[in-house]
């Protein structure tokens, strides 16, 4: 279990905290491209580490992420005019480009803006606080830190392919962050949690260990974590995942795509989490991407307004208990609720919008979560006392990994048997087969 004071340093995430600062330190996904459909296009509203921002995309296409309250008066620049390079604030007309300078401040008289002379003007000396924005395979990223350069963009290999390799989704989750990458990192919930007890379509209970053996081997940006399962006399059964700082996790690869995860906190209590598949080698299938956007949620989404908290939120709800069916849970899935993205949302969001970690007894079968926890405790910790950069940040390759399913020989390491495949390579088939 943590500590009170650990827990609350894990959870807390708006500005000024140790754990803001260290998400601050990344690259994060933000936006889909859908969210800003064009040029000049209507901006939208943000919610990201308890800071509330616009984004916009400008005349020539930019990204802009500025901060939402007008350094003049502090009127919201939601309401902006998205026109000729720039966001316009439509209180008294100062306008702001993507990097937050001001353009224009048509209110104030001609002497407080010179032309020429030494003088530094007004509107020179103005700058909205700005975020720089990547926008990469079908993915708007943001830095929110304290360089002026920002760090080199991770290696991640889905966030450098072609659109058509790559499909990306976003769920509003209302509950802390740590609980959902918890989630993620956690390989024994998919034999209960996820699973069929009838004979139909699904997979059915997996005939083999709901008790399976952890082993975690470090990485430069997180760790590798081996579940072993028994599988027959000779071999065993062994589900292989990435964990990347600060909250990347690769599932174990199947057939020739690799399912990420990213848990993006919005403030303490609302997090919004990436769920993405890609194919490094191909352009996924029609039928994978169906498959995909069928998985997001059942019924779609509820009703948006444009406060980020209402966005991408699923019809199923606390409110409506997540669609649970007892009679389903009875005669075809474990749990009652469908599907498994919903199933992992209705189990988080469960523990309250911010989980007290003081009461919890972990077992054997949580040693990735607990290694987690300690890489992100051993990262905040040292930024926070030390000003030590947490890793990643300034070793994008340590992040050009892969996930791997793979039937191993009982006298094999799975690390050695597995090798290079765990390292991203052009032309390198996913390992999703026995060795």
């Amino acid at each position: 279990m943590l500590t009170r004071e650990d827990n609350e340093l894990l959870t807390r995430v708006g500005p000024g905290t140790p754990m803001g600062a260290l998400f601050r330190q990344y690259w994060l996904p933000t936006l889909l491209p859908s969210e800003l459909p064009g040029n000049d296009c209507p901006p939208t509203r943000v919610r990201i580490l308890g800071e509330d921002l616009v984004a916009f995309r400008d005349t020539g296409g930019r990204v802009g992420m500025l901060a939402d309250h007008c350094s003049h008066r502090g009127a919201s620049l939601f309401f902006g005019r998205n026109e000729e390079h720039g966001l316009r604030c439509v209180y008294h007309g100062w306008k702001y480009d993507v990097d937050g300078r001001c353009l224009d401040m048509p209110n104030e008289p001609s002497e407080s803006n010179p032309s020429t002379g030494l003088r530094t003007s007004f509107r020179e000396k103005i700058r909205q606080v700005a975020y720089p924005c990547e926008e990469r395979s079908g993915v708007i990223w943001t830095y929110m830190g304290p360089r002026r350069s920002p760090p080199p963009f991770p290696a991640l290999e889905w966030g450098w392919l072609p659109e058509d390799q790559h499909v990306a989704a976003k769920i509003t989750e209302r509950c802390n962050w740590l609980q959902i990458l918890e989630g993620d990192v956690d390989t024994v919930h998919t034999e209960f949690l996820h699973s069929r007890i009838d004979a139909g379509d699904g997979p059915g209970m997996r005939p083999m260990d709901r008790n399976p053996r952890i082993e975690i081997a470090p990485t430069a940006c997180g760790f590798a974590k081996g579940a072993r399962r028994n599988l027959d006399a000779e071999r065993y059964y062994w589900r292989i995942y990435q964990f990347m700082m600060p909250a990347f996790v690769l599932l174990p690869a199947g057939g020739n795509t690799i399912t990420y995860r990213v848990t993006v906190p919005m403030d303490n209590e609302h997090t919004m989490f990436w769920n993405g598949e890609y194919n490094p080698l191909a352009p996924l299938t029609d039928e994978q991407r169906a498959k995909h956007q069928e998985s997001r949620a059942v019924g779609g989404y509820a009703p948006a307004t444009s406060d980020p908290l209402t966005k991408w939120r699923t019809i199923a709800s606390r409110e409506n208990d997540y669609m649970l069916d007892y009679e389903a849970q009875r005669t075809k899935t474990f749990s009652g609720v469908p599907p498994i993205k919903l199933q992992d949302v209705a189990m988080t969001e469960s523990m309250g919008p911010v989980l007290d970690r003081t009461n919890e007894h972990l077992g054997t079968t949580d040693a990735a979560v607990i290694q987690m926890r300690r890489c992100m405790l051993n990262a905040v910790q040292a930024l926070r006392d030390q000003g030590t950069i947490p890793p990643g940040v300034d070793n994008p390759e340590g992040y050009a990994v892969r996930s791997a399913t793979a039937f191993i020989p009982r006298d094999r390491s799975w690390l050695d048997a597995s090798g290079e495949s765990l390292r991203v390579a052009p032309d390198r088939p996913l390992l999703t087969v026995g060795l």
